[in-house]
């Protein structure tokens, strides 16, 4: 009889221990499928984040096509191209050019395109007189002073008007000419074309003035 109940409880308790050995399979068969749905779940959201990057992306591309459409569109259409004329590649000259009854004496001053190449100018030159009083600079007319394109070998001309000493005295004497061309800093000396002096005044006269390239006629 104690046999038999020592066989029953043996019993019993391999039926309990192979229980307990079932749930704990249970449990780690459990755990083992929860991974691959977390796994999903971080896929979800790794392919959100990507979508996203590539609009950031994308719309950074647009803005940069964008850019290089406005640095296009700023180009120079129309244009001649033609580069500033310099100093160097002109050949200035200086002639009389006042017109018998005149009250003023002109001066013209040809620019004479010798680079080799098209060039540009616009506006005024600079022009002073040197006097054996000083320099005396020349006032600009306030004249349109259009752009000119001069061909190698082409011509543009202005003019310089001062006032005619007819006084009797001896004046100012005029000793040389002094032509900046636009938007240059290199000077050019020339002898001086016109009348000898110029009127002695108290600052209230004609003064010498410079008018636009052009402004004198134009050779070839």
């Amino acid at each position: 009889m104690r046999v038999r109940k020592l066989t029953i409880a043996a019993m019993a308790l391999a039926a309990g221990l192979s229980l307990t050995a079932c749930q704990n399979d249970d449990d780690a068969a459990g755990q083992s499928t929860a991974p691959p749905a977390a796994s999903t779940a971080a896929s979800s959201d790794g392919g959100s984040g990507s979508a996203g990057s590539d609009s950031a992306e994308s719309s950074n591309g647009t803005g940069g096509t964008g850019g290089t459409e406005g640095t296009e569109g700023s180009g120079g259409a129309g244009e001649d191209g033609a580069a500033k004329c310099s100093t160097d590649e002109l050949e200035i000259t200086a002639v009389d050019a006042t017109v018998g009854g005149d009250t003023e004496g002109t001066v013209a001053v040809d620019l004479k395109n010798g680079g080799g190449r098209d060039c540009s100018l616009a506006g005024y030159a600079g022009v002073d007189l040197k006097t054996n009083s000083g320099t005396v600079s020349a006032e600009r007319t306030g004249d349109p002073a259009p752009r000119v394109v001069l061909k190698d070998g082409e011509t543009v001309t202005f003019g310089i008007t001062y006032p005619v000493n007819d006084s009797g005295g001896s004046g100012v004497r005029v000793t040389g000419l002094v032509v900046t061309p636009p938007d240059e800093t290199k000077s050019v000396t020339l002898d001086w074309p016109g009348g000898a002096s110029l009127p002695v005044t108290d600052g209230s006269g004609t003064p010498v003035r410079v008018g636009p390239l052009g402004s004198a006629g134009q050779g070839g």
